[in-house]
């Protein structure tokens, strides 16, 4: 009987300690929330830098539409494009501008028709202008006949750091603006001639 009950003590003893060493909890605790804490970071740290690169989108696409816009009466040449497209790659500072892709158009709608018909078109880094005379689908709140719109479309590859949450491929961000001329009816661009379906732009209001 003694033996049992010294085994017993023993036995109840061991399983005091047991349950009181509690030496490892922590790091039992710390390896099943380890995952879910980096979900956490490194989704926040990806969605907020994606987040930021296309509100930097949004402007460029603004201030493109909008330096267009304020071109003289004698039109916009190449250069100045181009002056316009480096505005609209710096604002994505300090993210890179190598997968940027900037397209400055200008919008006619048809005095009959309402239709809207691309005049002239220019792209920036690969981009694809589009083609002179082709229709595009604007607001209709924009569509007023006879008038000229300029048309800017961004598009950047956001590719994330690590890529731990998103894909690693990268997403697609786009953003487009519209403004209308503010120096003349339309701006001229010397360097194409405007399709059939749109009529000369006039150089005075």
């Amino acid at each position: 009987m003694k033996s049992i009950s010294k085994m017993w003590r023993r036995g109840h003893a061991s399983a005091l300690r047991l349950i009181r060493d509690n030496n490892a909890l922590a790091a039992v605790e710390f390896a099943m929330i380890l995952p879910i804490m980096l979900v956490l970071f490194f989704g926040t740290e990806e969605v907020s830098s994606g987040v930021e690169v296309d509100r930097k989108i949004n402007l460029a696409a603004h201030t493109l539409s909008d330096l267009t816009s304020q071109s003289p009466t004698t039109g916009v040449s190449d250069t100045e494009l181009g002056f316009f497209f480096s505005a609209g790659a710096s604002i994505l500072l300090p993210y890179s501008s190598a997968p940027l892709n900037q397209v400055i158009s200008e919008i006619y709608v048809d005095a009959n028709t309402g239709n809207a018909y691309v005049q002239w078109s220019k792209a920036f880094q690969g981009g694809a202008a589009r083609s002179k005379g082709s229709t595009v689908a604007i607001p209709p709140t924009l569509a007023v006949k006879g008038s000229w719109l300029i048309l800017s479309e961004v598009n950047y590859l956001y590719k994330p750091t690590i890529g731990y949450v998103m894909s690693s491929a990268g997403i697609t961000l786009r953003a487009s603006a519209y403004t209308r001329p503010r120096q003349a009816s339309c701006v001229i661009y010397p360097a194409v001639t405007p399709p059939a379906a749109v009529p000369q732009c006039p150089t005075t209001e």
